[in-house]
């Protein structure tokens, strides 16, 4: 007899609630206050919505990663004919739909999220006199409460755009929105406040988006079920391999967490440190079940319609577990770590400013010994490297080869990324302009030219499976983005070249570089931004890839010139200005070993000329080589024709007086 997935998904509600007050009454972190206490229905209320909260948004999340990567859209006849595998389709509608309730479900409950939160945080009881006017208050003037607020509209406007998925587009929009939505939560909870709040922000957005993905792919995968009919053993194959970059995702930001907030190892025995190693057992047992998957169920999959077999209940087991872990998760989070939570006081300006320790002395050794964990950027730049040798590995199975300049050079790309973001560049650039003009100008001119010399695009085409039932898959997404309108604009030579040198000047001359410097958001867009606006101009240059058309290489030259001359321009200004740019940030650290800040941004001016000024020189001398053998190679075709048709077309053009009138 069949099974019905989606029953074990209904089940996973209750399972979390229960988790979740079961680790509350463990650690008593609902039990009453004795001054300010919010009632019962706050202290066990907001916790319960706070779970029915996270799995409305793995629903929500999850089911969107189904949409756009693992299963295919119902085609029409005509299409069909032009498919290798005709699509069942009938799933993706339904995911939609799911999608389009969870989505507005958890916007509603965030907003019920707040209003308890505010009772939880003021220790009032619900509708109590003066309780909408403080609530007012709470969410315009209140950080806590702003937050909450912020993130309360980003998910209204989200759930706006799951309600009208209809195709690929429209479920693109829904995703950005959604994961949008993590942002401020990311910025909430004891990771968050804990002394690397870098390393908590990060960990806590990759630690919600991976769960997200990772919990609600397979739940939707279960109501879904019935309509997968022959798509069931792609989509399922597929989910596999989204659930395992979800898996390596939670483990890793769940690690920096708990390091975190644990403190030390003697944190482990206390009612924080147990619920968490209860936590990492039910993760520990998810996988288990999704080797197990991997090894015995999936592969007796059939490929007619739904199996009564032991996928299915080995996938609802699997989804009772992970309920279990989110209701575990929420109970954590109302707990209070064993590791202190540092406060202001005592801290020197420089501290302060950047929210890290003061950093010894610069010098020659110190940019490469000293190292501040970036969980975003230094987890990036490893998985940048695993992908590209992973697909260099799979083209050499096939027998196809790849240089192994281009795979060095990405190397070299991935591993400046982790240092500039993470090691000396990133500790300095927080407190010294100078640092911070090292750390732009790698990410902006340096790894640019080795991010595009490796062709990643390239080898993503040729390595990366092609989807023969008409769904998008990394590969299709790819060369989607590559051909697309808007990459076509971005990478246009002007837009490029007016991009790299415009960009500038709106970043250090507006409110922009101080944002960078003062939140951890800003710093993200920072590096994200100039890394690609690099890229996009490098590109154009020297571009391998498939993309935009590339202008002559005379063209070529005057660009690159361009933008020498304009970050000559720019050095020249930051050497002879006589007031310090975001002065309130770097000339307020009073380092130990003593830092004039005009003087340190002339040095960064002079940086400006060294790292600006060689790769742009070997840029040119490229370019002009590369200019000098297409006219080698065409002189050489010319002569190759001469000899082939002896100089026809010489001779022809030496006719034409001949044939003209001539005057009498």
């Amino acid at each position: 007899m069949a099974l019905s997935p989606g029953r074990w998904v209904l089940a996973g509600l209750p399972t979390a609630a229960l988790a979740c007050v079961l680790g509350l009454a463990f650690s008593g972190a609902a039990a009453p206050t004795l001054i300010g206490d919010a009632g019962a229905v706050v202290r066990w209320g907001l916790p319960v919505v706070t779970v029915a909260s996270h799995l409305a948004a793995a629903l929500t999340l999850g089911g969107l990663v189904l949409l756009l990567f693992v299963l295919p859209r119902p085609v029409t006849a005509a299409v069909a004919r032009g498919l290798r595998v005709r699509p069942d389709g009938g799933a993706w509608a339904l995911a939609a739909r799911v999608v389009s309730w969870a989505g507005p479900a958890w916007a509603v409950l965030l907003v019920v999220d707040l209003v308890l939160g505010y009772g939880s945080v003021a220790g009032r009881p619900l509708g109590g006199p003066g309780f909408g006017v403080e609530l007012a208050y709470y969410v315009t003037e209140i950080s806590t409460g702003r937050t909450a607020l912020v993130t309360a509209v980003l998910a209204a406007a989200a759930s706006s755009a799951c309600v009208v998925v209809a195709g690929y587009g429209s479920a693109v929009m829904a995703a950005v929105a959604g994961f949008a939505v993590l942002i401020p939560l990311a910025t909430t909870g004891h990771a968050a406040g804990a002394e690397n709040h870098e390393l908590g922000m990060s960990g806590l957005f990759g630690h919600l988006a991976s769960a997200s993905i990772w919990v609600g792919g397979l739940a939707v995968l279960c109501l879904v079920a019935p309509r997968l009919g022959k798509d069931l053993r792609a989509a399922v194959g597929r989910y596999s391999t989204v659930a395992l970059w979800a898996f390596l995702g939670v483990g890793i930001s769940g690690l920096a967490k708990a390091w975190l907030q644990l403190g030390s190892l003697q944190g482990v025995l206390t009612d924080y440190g147990l619920i968490l190693v209860a936590k990492m057992v039910a993760f520990a047992v998810l996988g288990v079940f999704g080797y197990l998957h991997r090894e015995r169920t999936m592969p007796k999959l059939r490929a007619d319609g739904l199996p009564g077999g032991p996928f299915w209940r080995l996938a609802g087991v699997e989804v009772l577990v992970m309920a279990v872990a989110t209701g575990l998760a929420v109970a954590l989070g109302a707990t209070g770590p064993p590791a202190p939570q540092p406060t202001e006081m005592g801290h020197g300006p420089t501290q302060m400013l950047s929210q890290f320790p003061v950093p010894p002395e610069p010098g020659v050794g110190r940019w490469f010994t000293q190292w501040t964990p970036d969980l975003l950027f230094g987890g990036l730049a490893l998985v940048f490297a695993v992908i590209y040798l992973r697909w260099v590995l799979r083209l050499r199975r096939r027998g196809d080869q790849w240089p192994a300049t281009r795979t060095a050079s990405w190397l070299l790309a991935a591993g400046g990324l982790a240092w500039v973001t993470c090691g000396g560049p990133a500790v300095y650039g927080r407190i010294m302009f100078s640092a911070h003009m090292v750390q732009h100008m790698t990410l902006v001119t340096v790894l640019p030219i080795f991010f595009v010399l490796a062709a990643p695009v390239t080898l993503a085409v040729r390595a990366l499976p092609t989807r023969a039932d008409g769904s998008r898959g990394p590969r299709e997404w790819l060369l989607g983005l590559v051909h697309s309108g808007f990459a076509r604009f971005v990478g246009h030579p002007v837009i490029a070249a007016a991009n790299f040198v415009g960009s500038v000047i709106l970043f250090y001359f507006t409110p922009m570089f101080e944002l960078s410097l003062a939140t951890y958001l800003g710093h993200i867009l920072m590096v994200v931004y100039f890394t690609l606006t690099g890229y996009l101009f490098v590109n154009v240059l020297i571009g391998i890839d498939p993309g935009p058309t590339r202008p002559s290489n005379p063209l070529r030259l005057l660009l690159l010139l361009a933008t020498m001359a304009f970050h000559a321009f720019f050095g020249i200004a930051l050497m002879s200005m006589t007031s310090v740019i975001a002065a309130d940030h770097f000339s307020a650290p009073g380092l130990p070993w003593g830092v004039d800040a005009l003087a340190d941004q002339a040095a960064g001016g002079e940086i400006i000329w060294l790292i600006g000024g060689v790769p742009s020189l070997v840029l040119a001398v490229t370019l002009a080589l590369a200019w000098s053998k297409d006219d080698t190679r065409t002189v050489k075709r010319r002569d190759r024709a001469v000899d082939r048709d002896d100089d026809a077309e010489l001779k022809a053009d030496n006719a034409i007086p001949q044939k003209m009138p001539q005057d009498t």
